[in-house]
């Protein structure tokens, strides 16, 4: 399995951006896929997660209200819409796959398969 993120680049204060992870390879038939974000200095956040068979979703207390969360089934693609964007939103996205029941969703140690990362920057 690969995934490949994309999207990311410079923002300002109160703008958008739009995420894409695109899935390839086979994978197991129940799984989530979830983006994560690190700081400069910081630890790996998570901020949202889908499950690819229901749609269920999750967020971050930090992101809710302002990110979504969506999938396209026909693309293998996950996308992360991010309005409202503050100058804290400033990191490296990752998006990540794993087995829908393999643990906590926020956790980023429980997830096997990992994007490349992209840098969101919002300036103020």
């Amino acid at each position: 399995v690969q995934l490949q993120a994309s999207g990311g680049g410079l923002a300002q204060d109160g703008g958008s951006l739009r995420l894409s992870c695109t899935k390839s390879g086979r994978t197991v038939s129940t799984y989530i896929i979830g983006w994560f974000r690190q700081a400069p200095g910081k630890g790996r956040e998570f901020v949202s997660v889908i499950n690819w068979s229901n749609g269920t979703t999750y967020y971050t207390d930090s992101v809710k209200g302002r990110f979504t969360i969506s999938r396209d089934d026909a693309k293998n693609t996950v996308y992360l819409q991010m309005n409202s964007l503050r100058p804290e939103d400033t990191a490296v996205y990752y998006c990540a796959l794993r087995r829908h029941d393999f643990g906590n969703y926020y956790s980023p140690g429980t997830y096997y398969y990992w994007g490349q990362g992209t840098q969101v920057t919002v300036s103020s």
